[in-house]
């Protein structure tokens, strides 16, 4: 039961945190030059990282559907065809949140955090500048720009190394892998969504775990955990959710 509170305190809280910067964003837009640095923050650092982690996601995911596709049926010329809705509407958007979550997190918990404990957002309240103005709307918008453009990096990359993993493995022809027949605009769209969804609220998140911080360094370290872990869980939860909600507006199976 401690948990389960614990969960709805921190849902509570990142829910009023949201209103807190949807708020500030229609009252005043931060600096372009204060948002495109976190964007480049988020997004550029972050490339090498997305490309890595999804390229061998992808060859993985592409090795084992053609493996499969040779034992049952015999042919592996849809291989293409069909990893890539699932890259783009699934596991696209989801690891790249959770790649996120854990990297980017992590740095916006631990900076805010020590802010926090060092008095530093004590400090820039009695100046007069609120904290989710100066530190989460900048944060919140950057991750709008950059978490869906490394969605499409992330799945351009995992289908590439997929496209190479069965033309060694199972001798599929390249023309034949880049096959978009089965990809629909709703998979595109649901995969957007998701990417926006996770791109807001993994900053808001890891700021509300920075800002919760307590008792020197040690703190600040748990908030960094707890930003990494709740993070993480509200991607998974909301990829289900929402793919559930995209899945009934397509009509279900029928789709």
């Amino acid at each position: 039961m401690s948990a389960l509170r614990f969960a709805w305190d921190e849902a509570r809280g990142v829910a009023r945190l949201l209103a807190d910067t949807a708020q500030a964003l229609l009252r005043a837009r931060p600096p372009a030059a204060v948002v495109w640095a976190q964007a480049f923050d988020v997004g550029n650092r972050s490339v090498f990282f997305i490309l890595v982690t999804l390229g061998f996601l992808g060859a993985i995911l592409n090795f084992q559907t053609g493996f499969q596709a040779q034992r049952i049926f015999g042919d592996t010329s849809l291989i293409g065809a069909a990893t890539l809705p699932i890259l783009v509407r699934q596991l696209g958007p989801t690891l790249v949140g959770l790649m996120v979550a854990i990297r980017v997190g992590t740095g916006i918990a631990a900076e805010i955090g020590s802010m926090v404990v060092t008095e530093q957002v004590d400090a820039l309240r009695m100046c007069g500048a609120g904290p989710v103005d100066y530190l989460v709307k900048p944060r919140v918008l950057a991750g709008l720009i950059a978490v869906p453009a490394l969605w499409v990096i992330g799945t351009g990359a995992a289908w590439m190394a997929g496209l190479w993993v069965t033309h060694l493995a199972f001798q599929t022809n390249p023309a034949t892998y880049v096959n978009l027949d089965l990809t629909r605009g709703a998979d595109i769209a649901e995969g957007l969504f998701k990417a926006v969804v996770f791109g807001i609220l993994i900053p808001v998140i890891a700021a509300h775990s920075g800002l919760q911080a307590r008792g020197g360094s040690e703190g600040v370290g748990r908030a960094t955990t707890q930003a990494v872990v709740s993070a993480s869980l509200a991607v998974i939860v909301l990829d289900l959710l929402i793919g559930a909600v995209a899945f009934g507006l397509r009509g279900g199976a029928g789709a």
